[in-house]
């Protein structure tokens, strides 16, 4: 059951306080949030057990985000401005208040309660992926279509956001998802910064994996006519692989280098030629190859060069134990 926009504003601006109430719950939502909602008491006795240093993060991230969404909820993303601030307000805090978790819990230096900037952008660069990426289904949902993409983009290529479902707009709008991945890749160096900072290494495996799955993504969409038509996502495999490599920054480096290559490819393709932004694409991911390289003390060019000899001299043995592996951890994951 939806709730009255008059109803929700005041409920989203008053939530911090709220969620010290032990008898707060609410007949609201869809699916598992009718149940969330229902049973939020439980919820409010794990927060209420918490250090009140802990309390006082989450009830400031709260109050800002539901200002935030009650903002949202009057007027629609229009500008790149919009869409940066509403981005903030729904991912952005959710990165400032880790941050500054990690930083009362002493687990990192006192400097990660400062972090706004840094932080912003880990969520930013998150949540424009999955806007990027879950296009189809927004665009399809019930009983409202939900539009994310900002209008100072996708008006540059269509009279209307829904029409780019359409197969004889297919040009216009994969040109569109090419600028919206372009515009996702500026946070890609600033996650990287901010990753160089994270020392523990369970706070950096909880950081960096949903990273290097986002830029894994926005290489997938990529002038992928396919976002507009079904799902595009990562294979089990492959992310599977990845919670079992990523350990440091060497191997955030290594896969975001990857990818980076992998769209600066596709950004010189024939496919893409057309693009009125793949000089901005190719620039973009050739900033993030050439700090990923930097980080390794290597260049581009050896990377590439080391990636395809690892690709040739990859024989049958090799392929079995990464397979065993790749099964292995797809079996923990479904545990």
């Amino acid at each position: 059951m939806a709730i009255p926009a008059p109803e929700k504003l005041p409920t989203l601006i008053s939530f911090h306080d709220k969620i010290y109430d032990r008898q707060f719950k609410s007949q609201c939502g869809y699916g598992a949030y009718v149940r969330l909602m229902n049973q939020y008491p439980r919820v409010t006795d794990v927060f209420l057990r918490l250090d009140p240093k802990y309390q006082k993060v989450i009830a400031d991230i709260t109050r800002r985000m539901g200002a935030g969404m009650a903002k949202y909820i009057q007027q629609d993303v229009e500008t790149v401005a919009d869409y940066d601030e509403y981005c903030h307000f729904v991912a952005g805090l959710v990165g400032v208040g880790l941050s500054q978790l990690f930083a009362q819990s002493g687990l990192e230096k006192a400097a990660f309660a400062d972090m706004e900037t840094l932080s912003n952008h880990m969520g930013l660069f998150l949540q424009k992926t999955n806007i990027i990426r879950d296009f189809l289904e927004d665009i399809e949902e019930e009983p409202a279509p939900r539009m994310f993409w900002p209008k100072e983009i996708w008006g540059l290529y269509g009279e209307a956001l829904a029409d780019f479902k359409e197969p004889s707009n297919a040009s216009q709008a994969v040109q569109c998802l090419n600028h919206m991945v372009t515009d996702a890749l500026r946070h890609a160096p600033e996650c990287l910064r901010y990753m160089e900072q994270v020392r523990d290494p369970q706070n950096f495996r909880f950081c960096a994996i949903p990273q290097v799955m986002a830029i894994g993504t926005l290489a997938l969409c990529y002038n992928n006519p396919k976002v507009f038509t079904g799902v595009v996502k990562m294979r089990r495999g492959q992310v599977a692989s990845f919670m079992l490599q990523v350990q440091t920054m060497k191997e955030v480096y290594l896969i975001f280098h990857n990818f980076a290559t992998t769209i600066a490819t596709k950004s010189q393709s024939a496919a893409a030629a057309s693009d009125p932004n793949d000089d901005k694409t190719l620039a973009a991911s050739q900033n993030l190859q050439e700090l990923c390289a930097k980080g390794l003390g290597r260049s581009t060019p050896e990377l590439i060069k080391s990636r395809q000899s690892q690709g040739l001299l990859a024989g049958p043995l090799k392929f079995v134990l990464v397979a065993i592996l790749v099964l292995l951890a797809a079996y923990l994951l479904r545990q």
